[in-house]
């Protein structure tokens, strides 16, 4: 489809359209509640923090798995059947969890959580392609990370409210989270079945080699590393933020922790206005000046040994990298039209840098301080400003 389903069914069908795909986005967010979870199930249990660590780690595991085959699945049914299926996934693992809360029962739910997470993140942004095309891509795809962070902030939130409230849960406690999100992902699928989006045709069949082979496409690599980068950055400054307060002022961690909270918040609101800003401003600008923030980020993490310039710094970090992944995404998908299944498995794929990062960053915390974690950050922000210069203009 060469112009947006705008053009057909008019502004009014396109906003029909749009609301349920971004339910579905709001349902992607849904992940994040692993961090969240796994904190509680880590006290009822008495789990080691190794033990307890292993929920988040398997979501960029199944990343590393699915994505790719998820982009062969695109090609034989379509991406609009695709995402139901990863809505499916994602609601059967929040059901789970209502019937008990041992390790393993755990272990699978957040298993479930994460192959459908996978799955959905490959399929619905290339969806996003069917209704909107050029240069309003990056931006609605920035407003759907927008819709996404907001499931990511409720999550704690629900947590906690169902863990400490008289209302009655049915004995379930802070699990009441997994029925409220339950609830809105059979909303999800039903809204998404019953919207009528004309797809393209689908591509030509692929293996999994044919879809590698993409790598070899010079820009194509450059796309994967970008967002290998952007999701190490994000991951990193999640983990590290509260352990810099920790080493330079001494505060302890519940004290600390509320750098995270800095994090979030600047990133969702980075969300929110790249939603607008990318409708009228170039992507390559844009991004240009989201990298800028995070060099100055980078160099206030170094430096700084006060408090309130390390939340500045954390800050521009979460504003920063708040639109580098729908930019890098809209510039792969419009780089190679006829193959964006594959091209959004790649892509999606590159998230396993949300485990290779953080690896990397704990050497060399262990070997410098957290400085060493900065470094290694700063090397992902490096990255992304030699990016900019190659990025294509979109029309």
């Amino acid at each position: 489809m060469n112009t947006t389903q705008s053009l057909q069914y008019g502004k009014k069908g396109l906003i029909m359209q749009i609301i349920p795909v971004m339910l579905c986005f709001f349902a992607m967010g849904f992940v994040d509640l692993v961090g969240t979870a796994s904190n509680y199930v880590q006290k009822d249990l008495g789990l080691s923090d190794s033990q307890a660590n292993l929920f988040p780690s398997l979501v960029f595991f199944w990343f590393l798995i699915f994505s790719v085959p998820t982009g062969m699945l695109m090609n034989r049914i379509g991406r609009k059947k695709t995402v139901l299926i990863s809505l499916f996934i994602t609601a059967l693992s929040l059901i789970i969890p209502m019937f008990g809360d041992s390790y393993m029962v755990m272990l699978v739910s957040f298993s479930l959580l994460g192959i459908g997470n996978a799955v959905m993140q490959t399929s619905l942004n290339p969806l996003v392609t069917n209704l909107i095309n050029g240069d309003k891509l990056a931006s609605t795809l920035t407003f759907g990370q927008f819709v996404k962070a907001i499931a990511s902030f409720l999550a704690p939130i629900i947590a906690a409210w169902g863990a400490t409230t008289y209302f009655p849960t049915f004995g379930l406690g802070w699990r009441a989270l997994f029925v409220i999100y339950a609830v809105v992902s059979f909303l999800s699928i039903s809204a998404l079945a019953a919207t009528p989006i004309e797809e393209e045709r689908p591509d030509k069949a692929s293996g999994v080699g044919e879809c590698l082979k993409l790598l070899g496409r010079p820009f194509i690599l450059l796309c994967f590393i970008g967002i290998m980068c952007h999701v190490g950055i994000d991951v990193g400054t999640n983990t590290v933020a509260p352990k810099i307060i920790m080493e330079r002022l001494g505060l302890p961690l519940e004290e600390a922790g509320f750098a995270t909270s800095v994090y979030f918040i600047f990133r969702t609101a980075g969300c929110f206005l790249g939603a607008f800003l990318l409708r009228t401003m170039s992507p390559k600008l844009f991004f240009g000046i989201s990298v800028a923030l995070m060099v100055v980020a980078m160099v206030m993490m170094t430096v700084c040994h006060s408090l309130t310039p390390l939340y500045i710094g954390i800050g521009l970090v979460g504003l920063g990298n708040s639109n580098i992944f729908s930019v890098v995404f809209s510039q792969a998908l419009v780089y190679a039209p006829q193959e964006k299944n594959e091209v959004s498995g790649l892509m999606i794929m590159g998230l396993f840098g949300g485990t290779v990062f953080p690896l990397a960053m704990g050497f060399a915390a262990d070997a410098m301080g957290q400085i060493g974690a900065v470094a290694v950050m700063s090397a992902g922000v490096l990255y992304l400003m030699y990016y900019t210069v190659k990025i294509k203009v979109i029309k």
